[in-house]
């Protein structure tokens, strides 16, 4: 069963399945979130929430007082720009550190709560399931960045969340570091959240940026690895074959 705090991804879910079934094509607005509440048997929030995420996603696109309209289909992913995951975080450090401290002024206490909660979920081992830990990690930040109730700010992070998805090189360098130094990850969003509970900006946007600084330092400590690991192989075959052809010669 769909849990509260997920409810809106499932609507979204079913939002773009009848998207996709042409019940809504392209051009059409979706119907108002009273009647599409009343449709789906959901609240207006819970529908309000997924038409963010799924304007996020580049499938509709929300204009106050106008409705939701339907939009062509997205170029597919080879379109995504070109970077790397040193390049997305050093973006992400960036508009996050922002969010942060414009959040720290304007967050809820609903809000904080939900973050906590969040925490919660990072630091439960009773699941096992590192998805779920991911997905907690994704809301977390998210979540920030609404609470900076600023509309442009939210749609960047959640693009930039997109390329951290669906570019495979991205998710597979962030990939890489799930796992390393859990307690340090657990405490670095901690501090984010302390921060933000004691109305500090500058103490919130350092603390943001000192999650991604940490971040950078473990991609290229594994990077570093690889590379020790790559070069190891490859001296070892070297070694081998020229070992191999003295014998020969013996």
């Amino acid at each position: 069963m769909t849990t509260d705090k997920r409810l809106y991804n499932e609507v979204a879910r079913r939002i773009t399945a009848m998207i996709e079934e042409e019940q809504f094509p392209p051009g059409s607005r979706l119907p108002g979130e009273r009647d599409l509440a009343a449709q789906l048997g959901v609240s207006r929030v819970t529908v309000r929430e997924a038409q963010i995420a799924l304007q996020a996603q580049g499938k509709i696109e929300v204009r106050t007082g106008s409705g939701a309209k339907v939009l062509p289909p997205q170029p597919s992913q080879e379109t995504l720009p070109k970077m790397s995951a040193f390049e997305l975080t050093q973006a992400r450090t960036l508009f996050e550190g922002e969010a942060a401290a414009l959040a720290a002024a304007t967050i809820t206490d609903e809000e904080l709560e939900k973050l906590d909660e969040l925490i919660a979920h990072m630091t439960d081992d009773s699941t096992g399931n590192e998805a779920l830990e991911q997905d907690a990690d994704r809301e977390f930040h998210l979540t920030i960045a609404k609470a900076s109730k600023n509309a442009a700010i939210i749609d960047a992070i959640e693009r930039l969340w997109r390329f951290r998805t669906e570019i495979d090189e991205i998710k597979q360098a962030y990939d890489s570091i799930c796992g390393l130094t859990p307690e340090m990850r657990l405490a670095e969003h901690q501090d984010i959240a302390t921060a933000l509970r004691e109305r500090d900006p500058a103490k919130a946007r350092t603390a943001m940026r000192r999650h991604f600084a940490c971040i950078i330092e473990a991609m290229l400590s594994t990077t570093e690895q690889k590379a020790i690991e790559e070069a190891r192989r490859r001296t070892d075959e070297t070694r081998q074959r020229f070992l191999e052809s003295a014998e020969s010669l013996m």
